[in-house]
């Protein structure tokens, strides 16, 4: 059976058509004849029933379904995040510059050769603690003993003459002149006793200042010549470690600040210092400031050793103490989440006033006592729905059907 429909010129371009249909069978269909108005009242009639019959078949359940759904999403509860929460308290933090330094010491020199003369006696070997002034090593020394004897004796010549002629002046025997020329001998024989003498001390070489001998480069035998490297001698109690501050921490330095010095060849253990000097100048290139931390001698320091030094700044005693790890960053601004009522999450931003490596002590906005989300904050907003540890597990749909 086909549903054929004739509309009229005038009818078309109306929104609402109104028009003629004849249902005929396949074999006695013609477009071309004009229907009767009893024919196209049946088949509208017929027409109209068959829209409504599956309509009410299958339509309502569908809708019913739907609607059933949309109103069960809009009932469904919210969901609320696993957290972990700690209570804020009160406790000292310390505000502390960190840097990476190598010990070196201030007093570190290498004792070299003033005479060309062969090694004959060695006093002091490497390892051994020499106080100043010390004799190290001696060198051979017969030709500057003969030297000093020879200037003594011409320096004894030379002062009984001078005697003799300033006797005769003081008479008006001698003219100046001839005062004036045993003055001048006198005074070169001087001269040339204090030169034997001071070439004899070459021969003797002794330590600069008090500290340790830790390298011994010659032997005894060895010629040695001008300037040659004998010794090297460390003073242990110079030791300091040498930092590059940036210039915006200069207003929180100061000498005789306190210092933590760290080193892992040690044991990790905790040593003490001070800022003992402070550079005058900033670098240009780098924009920091040369600070020299003084490190008493204690054991197990060496110069060269690699340490860790933190400059304490500021200590607050009575400082509330809030977990970095709570802490949530926006750009340059921080952010924590403190429970409140109901279950639900409140997010506050902080300012830090000192901060060490494990907290933060915050400016304002929270006490102690307050319950700060330290875990799961990542994914929270400003009154979330949380769940902590110890709360009953939600009900998840699929168990309430198959309870009911």
């Amino acid at each position: 059976m086909y549903l054929y429909h004739w509309v009229p010129r005038e009818e078309i371009g109306n929104p609402v058509l109104r028009f003629p249909v004849k249902l005929m069978g396949p074999n006695t269909c013609r477009r071309d004849d004009p229907p009767s108005m009893k024919t196209i009242s049946s088949a509208c009639l017929a027409f109209f029933l068959l829209v409504t019959l599956a309509a009410c078949s299958g339509g309502g359940e569908d809708e019913r379904t739907w609607a059933e759904g949309a109103g069960n999403e809009d009932e469904r509860p919210e969901e609320a995040v696993p957290v972990d929460v700690i209570a804020l308290e009160r406790g000292t933090i310390e505000s502390a510059l960190r840097f990476s330094s190598t010990l070196e010491a201030e007093r570190d020199v290498q004792v070299l050769a003033e005479a060309q003369r062969r090694v004959v006696e060695l006093r002091v070997e490497e390892g051994d603690n020499v106080r100043a002034g010390a004799l190290l090593i001696r060198l051979q020394d017969d030709e500057q003993r003969s030297a000093l004897t020879k200037a003594e004796i011409e320096l004894r010549q030379a002062t009984r003459e001078f005697n003799r002629q300033k006797s005769l002046f003081e008479q008006n025997l001698v003219s100046e002149q001839v005062f004036n020329d045993a003055a001048s001998v006198f005074d070169q024989a001087e001269i040339a006793v204090d030169d034997a003498r001071r070439n004899l001390t070459y021969t003797e070489v002794r330590a600069p200042f008090a500290g340790v001998v830790t390298e011994r480069m010659v032997n005894v035998g060895d010629f040695v010549t001008l300037n040659q490297p004998l010794f090297r001698i460390i003073d242990f109690d110079s030791i300091v470690a040498r930092i590059y501050v940036p210039q915006k921490e200069l207003p929180s330095l100061a000498p005789e600040l306190a210092a933590r010095i760290t080193a892992d060849a040690v044991g990790g253990e905790s040593l003490v210092g001070t800022v003992d000097r402070i550079a005058p100048v900033v670098d240009p290139g780098t924009g920091t400031v040369k600070v020299t931390v003084a490190i008493p001698r204690q054991q197990g320091l060496r110069p060269g050793m690699y340490v860790e030094v933190e400059l304490v700044a500021a200590v607050h005693d009575d400082a509330l103490l809030l977990p970095k790890r709570a802490v949530v960053y926006d750009n340059d601004q921080l952010f924590v989440f403190r429970l409140a009522d109901e279950r639900r999450v409140e997010r506050i931003k902080i300012e830090a006033l000192l901060e060490d490596v494990n907290n933060i002590e915050p400016s304002s906005g929270l006490e102690e006592g307050d319950e700060i989300v330290v875990a799961g904050q990542a994914s929270l907003k400003d009154g979330a729905l949380v769940r902590l540890p110890g709360d009953p597990e939600p009900e998840e749909d699929g168990e309430d059907e198959d309870e009911s």
